[in-house]
């Protein structure tokens, strides 16, 4: 009787052994797959050089700005905040950044489409806060495919959106 225990014993570690590898392969499958970049992603080198084109026409507009860059899935991927910029620009330009993303659209227009009576009303009210107003544009590689975008806040709104399109077509260059 001892024996046959002994021997379900050692075959019931082996399985939960067996069990055990294949679960750690799995996740090691699983977590190799969703870390993998997305192809239709900004990558850092532009993200940098679209932030380096926006403050430069900043720079050139003599207004101080915060600029913001959130990749595919809208997630900030880069961030400068100018000195003597507004404290409150930073999460407005994110913002900007992410809601022009979310709906891949000029910040700007989307503006258009929220105000009263207008078929979106509201909607800024959505996702812990949307900005519809200018300062947000989508980035897009040469292959024209949306690949995060930019927001910049600081300045008047026109400023503010000549930047950001600064910004995003330096990546085209």
């Amino acid at each position: 009787m001892t024996i046959k225990l002994n021997q379900l014993s050692k075959l019931t570690q082996k399985n939960t052994f067996i069990k055990f590898k294949i679960l750690i392969l799995l996740c090691l499958l699983y977590t190799g797959f969703s870390s993998a970049q997305i192809t239709n992603d900004i990558s850092h080198e532009e993200a940098f050089t679209a932030i380096l084109a926006a403050k430069k026409e900043a720079e050139k507009s003599k207004v101080v700005v915060n600029i913001a860059i959130v990749d595919a899935g809208a997630n900030l991927k880069g961030f400068i905040r100018m000195d003597e910029s507004f404290l409150g620009s930073i999460d407005v330009a994110i913002k900007k950044a992410k809601t022009a993303r979310f709906f891949n659209i000029d910040t700007g227009k989307l503006g258009e489409l929220t105000q009263p009576g207008g078929i979106i009303y509201n909607i800024e009210l959505s996702n812990d806060g949307l900005i519809t107003f200018p300062g947000g544009v989508p980035i897009k590689n040469k292959k024209g495919k949306i690949i995060g975008a930019i927001g910049v806040s600081g300045g008047t709104i026109e400023q503010d959106r000549a930047i950001a399109i600064a910004g995003a077509k330096s990546i085209l260059e």
